[in-house]
Parts: structure tokens; sequence; C-alpha cells
């Protein structure tokens, strides 16, 4: 599995899905800003998978499963989870937000998350058939001066 951060390959072909996805990740993190917390303090970590064909059910239990039971038992906080709407984009991609107190901290919950025991044998129980992943896209983002966040 590669990481890279050319976003010319974390955007679907068909444009109404990535916009529909902003708007999704725009109306959540509102949410979450409205619910009192105080994000000004923290950081946001966009992840875009690109799922093997015919793996993007098994990738979606495994989160609804077991992973964002992991990612909090690992202070990793859940903004959302999101699939585009329109093929061939909802095929293959599955798109979430974590929220982090620090980068820093965002990097040492991931170190663990990884070293979880309980997540290796999920990974690899999932996996029998074959990778899910084929690469991540990854972005850390701070909100702007003018977002309803701060």
């Amino acid at each position: 599995m590669r990481l890279h951060a050319d976003a010319s390959r974390a955007y679907p072909r068909d444009m109404k899905a990535f916009l529909s996805f902003l708007c999704g990740a725009a109306v959540m993190l509102c949410f979450n800003a409205l619910s009192g917390s105080n994000p000004s303090h923290h950081v946001y970590e966009l992840r875009m998978y690109h799922v093997n064909a015919g793996k993007i059910e098994a990738l979606r239990d495994r989160f609804r499963d077991h992973t964002d039971a992991l990612f909090k038992r690992h202070n990793m906080k859940s903004i959302g989870y999101w699939s585009p709407e329109d093929a061939p984009a909802s095929e293959n991609l599955f798109v979430y937000i974590l929220e982090h107190p620090s980068r820093q901290k965002a990097e040492q919950n991931w170190a663990a998350f990884q070293a979880d025991p309980e997540w290796q044998k999920v990974k690899a129980e999932s996996e029998k058939n074959g990778p899910l992943i084929d690469h991540i896209d990854r972005y850390f983002m701070d909100p702007t001066s003018f977002s309803a966040l701060n």
C-alpha cells in the first residue's frame, strides 16, 4: 500500500461525487463546531481510500464492525465517513475525516493503532482474500480564518 499526496489522483472523475463529498464534510464539520467542541486547537485528517476492485463492501464492513471502535480506543475522533454517490467512484473510493488534538498526537495515535494486536488480527482476517486498499491519499487540514469552525 502506498501513500501519496498527488491531489490530481484524489478527485473522482465525476466532479458531482466529489462536490457531494465536500458538502457532506462541510455539514459534518459545522455540526461538530455547533456541538460545543473547540476545534481551533485541533487538526483534521482527510483520508481517501482507493479500494481494490470488488472490495468496497468488505472495507465498509471492516470500518463499521471494527475500525471505528478501534479509532475511539486510540483517541482518534471520527467526524464522518462518506461514499461517493456516482460510479465509478462509488465502487472504489471511501472517504473519512478524523479530528486529532495535534498533528504530533495524530502520528502517535496512528502508530499505536497500527501496533494494536486487535487491529492486526482484524486486518489480516479481512484481507485473507487479498488487500482491500490499493492506496491512500492523506491530508492534514486546518480550518481557515473564515470557517464556521473558528
